[in-house]
């Protein structure tokens, strides 16, 4: 059994913690990878090259920010937000939106004052130390390429890697009820945490029984091991566990 955020990582037994790939890191939906809402205002506008009229997809996970330019040739600089993006890989369509305030690295551009293609048309991908550096379609210099610096990057969930059997992309997880074996329903899952060699999932929620009877309250954090998670059942988005609220 496996978690990650874009890329699968493995929990194979009791003694083995699962680690986390990519998603997509914790606090950015990745371990990781985020959710997307709909694109901000500056970036449905047309915008230079052929990219800007694309449709911003439904099932869009934010997988990474832009740093800057890279070199003078128009290529671009990312910071994924895992520590292996298999998706930006994986996909050569990669979707902006405008940065959050105060996230992601790279300096802060006033939304209106942009006129970035919602579609960055990827020739190639490669890692360079902690980053990925990507050649563009329609990115000519390095002006081009530092004027997206900030930018929220994005791919469609569709296009990530088949995960193997018992694998499990972080973003599935998110929202899934986590129910005991004594048929307690502990919450959902909220996130996912790193603390060294172990995934912990971060459950909220009121836990009850299926009698609907109140339980104790609170946040719990389960590791993401096959010795405490006996099964995953994405259709039925739910997770039973071996744990106990006041664990």
């Amino acid at each position: 059994m496996s978690i990650a955020g874009d890329g699968p990582a493995s929990m194979d037994n009791g003694d083995r913690p699962a680690s986390m790939a990519h998603g997509d890191k914790p606090g950015s939906m990745g371990p990781g990878d985020k959710p997307a809402s709909a694109p901000e205002a500056g970036l449905d506008a047309a915008g230079a090259g052929p990219g800007a009229e694309a449709a911003f997809p439904d099932d869009a996970i934010e997988v990474a920010r832009v740093v800057g330019a890279f070199g003078v040739k128009g290529d671009i600089k990312v910071k994924p937000l895992s520590r292996d993006p298999q998706a930006l890989f994986s996909s050569k369509r990669w979707f902006l939106q405008a940065p959050s305030a105060g996230a992601g690295p790279g300096p802060k551009r006033p939304t209106a004052a942009l006129s970035w293609p919602r579609l960055l048309r990827v020739v190639r991908a490669r890692m360079h130390t902690d980053h990925v550096v990507a050649s563009v379609h329609d990115l000519q210099d390095r002006d081009a390429a530092e004027a997206l610096a900030g930018a929220r990057l994005f791919v469609s969930r569709a296009s990530f890697p088949t995960p193997e059997a018992d694998e499990f992309y972080w973003v599935d997880l998110i929202g899934t009820s986590v129910i005991n074996r004594e048929g307690l329903r502990l919450g959902t899952v909220a996130g996912l945490l790193e603390t060294g060699p172990v995934c912990l999932l971060r459950i909220e929620g009121n836990p009850q029984p299926d009698n609907g009877a109140d339980a104790a309250t609170g946040e719990l954090l389960i590791p993401f091991v096959s010795a405490y998670v006996d099964r995953v059942d994405l259709p039925l988005r739910c997770i039973h566990v071996d744990w106990q609220p006041d664990y």
